[in-house]
């Protein structure tokens, strides 16, 4: 029986990606939030995402958002009219015209996205076993299954320990700055201020203007030696990849805390405070002494649960 596969934002379509490669079928339907980074993914996703019908939608944020919303709901519905299952990664209006007797699979790993998960209709729930209940709302109140996995989203699709051995003369640094335009970038978005870059060889990937194949992103990271973001995204990717990842951003996420607890190289700036730039700075230079945590096998507990 065919699966819709719902790619959102484009780190979906990193952790898609091996999941569909092990189970998704021809009959398949990808849906696909119009923005150019995953435009971009799709594009180029030859050799990591198998190549399925695609139905583009809008993305539900800013002036005129219902709209966007209602025309997209639409447009999904008749996408998804012959499916047996969805799986959805914090999008939930898929879940809701999906058809009546479909599995409903919601994925998410941030607690505080209450809009989509008061929306959300599912009928199973994959969370992971650090979130943080409390911060999530009206999801912990879903009538539905709930399943736990160990390990985050990172540990589905990247291979651990490729960090370089050197250190460069300057540092090489990938910054990633995000346009702020999120449902809940308002209340966490912090700038990155200008002189923190001062003296490194930097790399930027933006939000929307990464050049080149945005599936070699993280490729291209390992090869830094460090990386500083406003995206909670990259940076557990990027420690899980032993990079020393300054995160200069205000959210609370359970995964972030994990990462921190289990000794990753991330340091939180959760206001411009100089310490924290200078404990990173120096994390640069001490990689050869961290003690890499062991590799949870997540990828195998979400196929598993996505297995019919």
């Amino acid at each position: 029986m065919a699966t819709g596969w719902v790619i959102d934002h484009p780190a979906h379509a990193r952790l898609l990606a091996p999941i569909m490669r092990e189970l998704s079928s021809v009959d398949d339907v990808i849906i696909a939030c119009d923005r150019t980074e995953v435009r971009s993914m799709i594009e180029y996703c030859d050799g990591h995402l198998p190549r399925r019908k695609t139905v583009w939608v809008p993305r539900p944020v800013g002036k005129g958002r219902w709209n966007k919303a209602w025309k997209r709901s639409r447009t999904s519905k008749k996408a998804l009219k012959n499916v047996s299952k969805v799986v959805s990664i914090g999008a939930p209006l898929e879940l809701r015209v999906a058809p009546r007797k479909a599995k409903k699979i919601y994925i998410t790993d941030t607690e505080v996205n209450h809009l989509a998960h008061r929306l959300a209709t599912p009928t199973d729930v994959i969370i992971p076993k650090h979130f943080i209940d409390s911060l999530a709302g009206p999801l912990m109140k879903k009538k539905c299954k709930f399943h736990r996995i160990d390990g985050l989203h990172g540990h589905v699709h990247l291979q651990p320990h490729m960090r370089p051995s050197s250190i460069s003369n300057p540092p090489k640094i990938m910054v990633r700055r995000l346009q702020g335009d999120g449902i809940h970038d308002s209340d966490e978005i912090l700038s990155i201020p200008e002189d923190w870059l001062d003296g490194l060889d930097l790399s930027y990937a933006d939000e929307n203007q990464v050049d080149g194949n945005p599936w070699d992103l993280t490729t291209t990271m390992s090869s830094m030696n460090g990386v500083i973001t406003q995206s909670v995204t990259l940076a557990s990717e990027a420690v899980l990849l032993g990079l020393p990842t300054l995160l200069v951003s205000k959210a609370c996420r359970g995964f972030l805390d994990r990462l921190v607890n289990d000794g990753y190289p991330l340091f939180i700036a959760k206001e411009h405070d100089e310490s924290i730039l200078a404990a990173w700075l120096a994390g640069i230079h001490l990689t050869d002494a961290l003690e890499e945590p062991g590799w949870p096998n997540t990828r195998l507990e979400i196929l598993e649960l996505l297995k019919d």
